[in-house]
Parts: structure tokens; sequence; C-alpha cells
């Protein structure tokens, strides 16, 4: 049976911590709901309200669109390995990009990562627990080093242009990435 919560509790807290992946979930006014999962050491719990998590370069960006349009976020976490929950949290969510002014005090929450492109910062309004039971077991066999390794293959020129293809998602809305500087 599903339950709901104001605020994440220190039992929440724990199966976040737990987790190898979640799940995103954002939509602008109009086209596409975008849902995309999240793993390596990108997601920091910063109070019983408050979820921030660190967005690489990567091949869309999606979730900055539509935070532009319409700041509503899901974030969801699945129990696959050995407790049977599914965890929802649902808010509204800013995007920091880097070189704005809080980027700093944001990054800080995270390690140093090749391509780190945006901190979605989230308020959390609602929390939802419901059984899970039907979710299969999976085994974590291990994070995967792909994206890190292209990042730094990249070098910062590289990243920065896979920026300037990434400042529209796939419905035309621009993602609010800034210019290069001249």
């Amino acid at each position: 049976m599903a339950k709901q919560f104001d605020a994440l509790t220190d039992d929440h807290r724990g199966f976040i911590a737990a987790a190898h992946i979640f799940f995103v979930g954002t939509a602008a006014a109009t086209g596409r709901v975008n849902i995309s999962p999240k793993g390596m050491d990108s997601l920091r719990v910063l109070g019983p309200n408050r979820i921030a998590w660190l967005n690489l370069t990567g091949s869309g960006n999606e979730t900055a669109g539509h935070l532009l349009d319409t700041n509503r976020m899901t974030l969801m976490w699945a129990g696959v390995e050995k407790r049977p929950l599914i965890l929802r949290a649902y808010g509204t969510a800013r995007t920091v990009h880097v070189g704005d002014q809080d980027w700093g005090a944001l990054a800080a929450h995270f390690p140093a990562l090749p391509g780190a492109r945006q901190i979605f910062d989230m308020d959390v309004d609602l929390v939802q627990t419901s059984c899970g039971f039907a979710v299969p077991y999976f085994d974590f066999a291990g994070e995967r080093d792909t994206l890190v390794r292209v990042a730094e293959n990249l070098g910062e020129d590289g990243i920065r242009a896979s920026w300037d293809r990434n400042r529209t998602t796939i419905d035309g809305a621009p993602t609010g990435i800034p210019g290069r500087e001249t």
C-alpha cells in the first residue's frame, strides 16, 4: 500500500544511499515526457526536503530544457537487489550551470568528475513509497566508467562541443547551456 510523507525520513535516506540507480522524470508543458536512468556517485540528499544531483555531459539534455519551461521533477528509486520498495520524490527543481554563482557551493557536495555540466537542485514537497513486489531482482555488478572515460578523452574543448549539440531538447526547446566565452 502506498504511503505519503511530507519529507524524506532517515529510512528513505538510507534506501537512497544504498541504491545504485535512480530515475529522473520531467516534462515541459508540451512535447515529450522524459525519463532518464542515472547512476554513479551523482546524487546527494541535502536535507529532508532537498536533493541535488550532478548531471554529466551525455547524449541529451532534456531535464534542463524541461525545467526552463515547467520546473516539476520526479525522482524514483526501485529496490531491485533486496528490499521490495519503490520510492518517489516529487517537487520542483532548478538548474545550476557551470559558472553560475552557486555552482561552487553545490559542486562541493560531489566528486570532481570530468564533463560535469549541471546540478539539479530539487525542493521535495511529497515523498511516496509503494511495495515494489513486482520489481524483479537484479545483482549489482559494478559502475560503468564509460561516461568518465569519454569525457576525459574529449577534453575541455570536446566537452564544450558536445554542449553545443545539447543546447536544445529533442522537441527544439532551449536547455539553458551557456554559450562559449569569446
